[in-house]
């Protein structure tokens, strides 16, 4: 009985008297270790990165709706938008790397929607389908790292 009254007065003094966040675990995630690689490689070997945390630099291309709602691989046209980035293998004109599927949330994307056709832009994400042969990317942030010059004629 005086064990009970001992543990009851400790949990009370755990819920009500310690200061907030005391008596919680100060155990804290591990930090996502990110694995570097060029679109390229994501694009041509994408079960080589499947399931896996990636940074990659690229041009940024243009938003697009390619590859959503598609089954095998489903990211809802109504939540997320698509970008594309340039394939960096070509360089006497822009070509967009549309074996890569990068898709962020609608209400991400909305921060950036100055992005002009050939700004280099650093972004992370994680690898979570390799459906018909492409990498396809939940993109959870974007760093602008360039903007490209204006081409305006």
């Amino acid at each position: 009985m005086i064990i009970q009254r001992y543990l009851f007065v400790i949990c009370l003094f755990l819920l009500f008297i310690c200061p907030s966040g005391a008596a919680q675990s100060t155990v804290k995630p591990a930090a996502i270790q990110y694995t570097a690689a060029s679109p390229l490689d994501v694009a041509s070997k994408p079960s080589e990165f499947l399931n896996k945390d990636v940074v990659m630099t690229g041009k940024f291309d243009k938003f697009t709706t390619l590859g959503l709602d598609y089954n095998k691989a489903m990211r809802n046209s109504s939540d997320y938008i698509g970008f594309l980035v340039q394939r960096d293998d070509v360089k006497d004109h822009d070509v967009p790397l549309s074996e890569l599927k990068l898709f962020i949330k609608r209400s991400y994307a909305e921060k950036f929607i100055d992005l002009n056709t050939g700004d280099v832009i650093k972004f992370k994400g994680k690898v979570f389908s390799a459906a018909l042969g492409d990498g396809w990317v939940d993109v959870e942030s974007i760093e602008v790292l360039q903007k490209a010059p204006n081409s305006k004629k």
